[in-house]
């Protein structure tokens, strides 16, 4: 069943134009869910279709929250789909996976996973396959379900998602009961900022912290230097002075362990 935002946006998604559906992407007004002042700086969250979970999944990524370009993808997507004459279901899952993780963040989440055992973990030949033909095992989502900008801008972890009253709403109406329909999942937080949202709502949703793959560098090509000396490609006397090696060494060895410990029980 739909949630109470579905039900109100969809009709009209199904229905706007494309002038309308650029205003709304653009600068929310029709599709604006929530907003609040923080100090100087105005939060605002927008509705798009996210709303999906994967009930079969073993495994969810989860990135910070969904950014204007990915609220676009849905919400044409979504559209397309309804006009298609799609159920509701049918496009609220369309849309989520067409507006999921892609590109170079895909190819290094990939590789990362797979290094550290993931792929054989859920038994398969890499974890590239979550995307094919092992879709149903893989839940993405963001620990912000829904797109949040800071000032006109895409949210990028300030302000503290569990401190500002608006956002911690998001974590614990979506986040945390998104971890209660999937118990027995991996989540694997992408970047820090999610790391610290993830475990604390996990906390809530009574998810081990075992399940929780916190420690991974963030895919985006922004990280190169750490997904590369993380996969071993780059030797540690050539890296920068930004590259902290040991919490690198330290983090992949913790999610090794987690890995091995966890066998059998995905």
């Amino acid at each position: 069943m739909p949630n109470s935002f579905a039900q109100k946006f969809l009709p009209w998604l199904e229905n706007a134009s494309d002038a309308e559906m650029k205003r709304e992407i653009d600068t929310p007004a029709t599709l604006l869910i929530d907003g609040a002042q923080q100090g100087v700086k105005r939060i605002e969250i927008a509705y798009a279709p996210f709303d999906h979970v994967t009930q079969a999944a073993k495994i969810v990524i989860v990135g910070i929250t969904p950014g204007r370009q990915q609220m676009a993808n849905a919400l044409q997507e979504c559209r397309r789909q309804l006009q298609a004459g799609a159920s509701w279901h049918t496009a609220l899952a369309g849309a989520k996976v067409h507006a999921s993780f892609s590109g170079p963040l895909r190819a290094n989440l990939v590789a990362m996973l797979d290094d550290i055992g993931v792929a054989q973990l859920l038994d398969l030949d890499s974890t590239a396959d979550l995307w094919e033909g092992a879709s149903d095992l893989a839940h993405f989502t963001s620990a912000l379900r829904y797109p949040v900008f800071v000032d006109g801008k895409n949210y990028s972890g300030a302000p503290s998602m569990t401190r500002v009253p608006v956002l911690r709403s998001q974590l614990e109406t979506c986040l945390v009961a998104e971890m209660r329909q999937l118990p027995g999942a991996l989540y694997v937080p992408l970047g820090p900022k999610v790391g610290e949202a993830l475990e604390w709502a996990a906390s809530r949703a009574g998810i081990p912290e075992a399940q929780v793959l916190s420690g991974l560098p963030h895919p985006s090509g922004a990280s190169g230097e750490r997904i590369a000396y993380f996969l071993g490609r780059k030797p540690k006397e050539l890296l920068s002075v930004k590259t902290n090696a040991a919490r690198l060494d330290a983090a992949r060895a913790g999610l090794v362990t987690k890995i091995s410990k966890l066998g059998g029980r995905v």
